[in-house]
């Protein structure tokens, strides 16, 4: 009982803060100080009281629409902050509460970084910095614990494989085919991921991100010249790492013993 209860309040907790992460990606996209200021309609641009910002239940209640303009609200919000509940549990239940503290508030950088590239092309530095500064913080201090120094080692052998592989691919295209900030994310992911976990992520990002494009291109949505945001492959190879890296990786070590 006492677990369900642990659940649902995570569910609450990640519903509030997808619905924070909202504010946080209107407020980049507009170059507004997503700390101060009060939440406003961003279409009549009037202030919203508290019962308007009830994660999902307002928009259910005001049937998709601002109560003071009546313009339709995007789906975007309750759909993040659905997909941000589901993943704070399924996390919290995943790792230990120490442990998951930490994966949560990753969560929430990698739901910015995802939805912002897909919308816009790109990874906005204070995000993807601010990840960098966490992951680093977190492995210095679990070496620290467990009095492990290979743990650095381990994150920075990452970060130099990482690193060398999407800064090679940059510079022979000079940029046509993968921003810098992707560049940049690479070192989050070594930093978080370690190795061979960030290898895991980059040929799942690539193999999904190539299974996709071809999709695009032959339902003829996109041409082969057409830019396409990495970004959110780069998410989605992080999360199958953190979950599924290990498991994949003794299936393939199993596979080369045969």
């Amino acid at each position: 009982m006492t677990s369900i209860f642990l659940d649902i309040f995570i569910f609450l907790l990640g519903l509030i803060m997808g619905s924070f992460l909202t504010c946080v990606i209107y407020r980049l996209e507009q170059k507004m100080d997503f700390v101060r200021g009060s939440s406003m309609c961003p279409k009549c641009k009037h202030p919203l009281a508290w019962y308007d910002l009830l994660p999902v239940l307002s928009f259910l209640f005001l049937k998709g629409r601002c109560r003071y303009c009546k313009e339709k609200i995007s789906w975007q919000y309750p759909s993040i902050e659905i997909l941000t509940a589901v993943v704070f549990v399924w996390i919290f239940n995943y790792f230990s509460i120490p442990a998951s503290i930490y994966y949560l508030i990753i969560t929430c950088f990698l739901l910015l970084i995802f939805i912002y590239d897909l919308k816009h092309f790109i990874i906005p530095d204070s995000i993807v910095f601010s990840a960098i500064g966490l992951s680093l913080a977190f492995r210095i201090a679990e070496a620290i614990w467990y009095r492990d120094i290979y743990v650095v080692y381990n994150s920075f052998l990452a970060v130099l494989v990482g690193f060398a592989f999407f800064f090679l691919i940059f510079a022979v295209s000079r940029g046509k085919w993968m921003g810098f900030g992707d560049v940049k994310f690479s070192v989050f992911m070594g930093l978080f991921l370690g190795f061979p976990g960030v290898a895991i992520a980059i040929f799942f990002s690539f193999l999904i991100g190539g299974i996709i494009g071809t999709g695009l291109i032959i339902s003829k949505k996109k041409g082969l010249k057409s830019e396409v945001p990495f970004g959110p492959f780069l998410v989605i190879g992080t999360f199958i790492a953190l979950f599924w890296g290990q498991s994949i990786l003794n299936w393939y070590l199993n596979l080369l013993a045969f």
